[in-house]
């Protein structure tokens, strides 16, 4: 599993762990059973505290993307199809374009930034 951290991005450094997880689902590079690496393991290939990766872990199983079993590890689940979890997703794209209008992009500009971040998550994808 490969996540980096900034620690000059203004989100916590939690959410860009979640962030990075999510990312790494969404591309295929963590396919549903696959077990992720010890909260101790990825802390320290951070740098960061042991607490920071638990809090991630544990807000991705809140979220329904691992299933944490203490002393066995956390294993990627699926997500896929489920109505009330895409509505939600839609609920938040739809923020985000709200964001991204409000900041002066067109709407030929948030498509093309839609289709970007499409091709690098289908790139990132294709590379396994």
């Amino acid at each position: 599993m490969f996540l980096t951290v900034d620690f000059e991005d203004k989100r916590p450094i939690y959410q860009q762990v979640v962030d990075g997880v999510k990312a790494l689902i969404a591309r295929g590079e963590l396919r549903e059973g696959m077990a992720l690496p010890s909260v101790r393991q990825v802390a320290g290939d951070l740098g960061v505290n042991l607490n920071t990766v638990a809090i991630a872990y544990r807000q991705l199983q809140e979220e329904g993307f691992l299933k944490v079993r203490h002393g066995s590890g956390a294993v990627v689940l699926s997500r896929r199809g489920r109505n009330a979890e895409q509505e939600e997703a839609r609920k938040t794209l739809r923020t985000v374009i709200t964001e991204l209008v409000l900041t002066g992009y067109s709407n030929e500009g948030i498509a093309e930034l839609v289709r970007q971040e499409l091709a690098s998550l289908q790139k990132k994808g294709a590379s396994r």
